[in-house]
């Protein structure tokens, strides 16, 4: 049994450790995902509808493969995806996700993703939406080893946060020791256009209606690939109208 860890532990800095705490003895280990070498695989992970949902995972892609990850964090009480992906030669990752919080949820995504090999890239681009006093949180590092030259690397977060009592962090995070590399990062925290709000009931739309529509366009990008119709963009809109209510 490993010892509960505490917010002196920078990937647990934000959680709910009375939570954590509740299900931690029977955590499982994280699961283990081999892509193997030129393999092209797509995985969609849904919210489970319990309280405490959390998924860990260690993915190893192999050379020339490709993995994709769409992942809904949206937990009523306390969710976390937690990632650990390490890259081999010209393997390709990309991770699209939201985390889509009310009352006072928490939900984190925490990712470390390895380039320990040439001509690997990795896209990850998360969306948050909180309300009342939710906390979403992002953590995510890149860790380029020496042996990861020509590495293409991207975060791209963004916060939308619906009350004042909402949070959230964002911390992406580069380590870099090859020379050859283009990575970039980048984090906003906002709150809804007051101006597309005003046109929007201008135009007839109710304010809830208008929010709901303006948050469906802030994170349906993320689902572009797997269609508007897709279960996890259908349940993204459900979740997005529950917040605005």
């Amino acid at each position: 049994m490993t010892a509960l860890p505490t917010p002196k532990d920078e990937a647990f800095r934000y959680a709910d450790h009375k939570a954590l705490a509740e299900v931690w003895n029977d955590l499982s280990a994280p699961e283990m995902l081999q892509i193997a070498a030129q393999q092209k695989v797509q995985q969609i992970w849904l919210p489970r509808g319990d309280p405490i949902d959390i998924k860990r995972a260690e993915i190893h892609v192999e050379k020339g493969a490709s993995y994709e990850l769409f992942a809904l964090n949206a937990a009523p009480r306390y969710g976390r995806i937690e990632l650990d992906v390490t890259l081999g030669e010209e393997a390709e990752f990309t991770f699209n996700a939201a985390n889509l919080g009310g009352d006072d949820s928490t939900l984190e995504i925490v990712t470390v993703v390895r380039h320990v090999a040439p001509s690997a890239t990795s896209e990850q681009t998360v969306r948050s939406v909180l309300g009342d006093k939710a906390t979403g949180s992002y953590l995510g590092q890149v860790a380029v080893s020496r042996e990861g030259q020509r590495t293409d690397s991207t975060q791209d977060i963004k916060a939308m946060l619906l009350t004042r009592g909402a949070t959230a962090n964002a911390k992406p995070e580069l380590e870099i020791y090859a020379d050859d590399v283009v990575c970039e990062h980048g984090a906003t925290v906002g709150e809804l256009d007051p101006m597309q709000l005003y046109y929007a009931a201008a135009r007839g739309l109710p304010p809830q209606d208008a929010k709901a529509l303006l948050l469906e366009g802030f994170v349906g990008g993320l689902w572009d690939e797997l269609g508007d119709d897709s279960e996890i963009a259908t349940l993204a809109r459900t979740r997005l109208r529950e917040l605005t209510r």
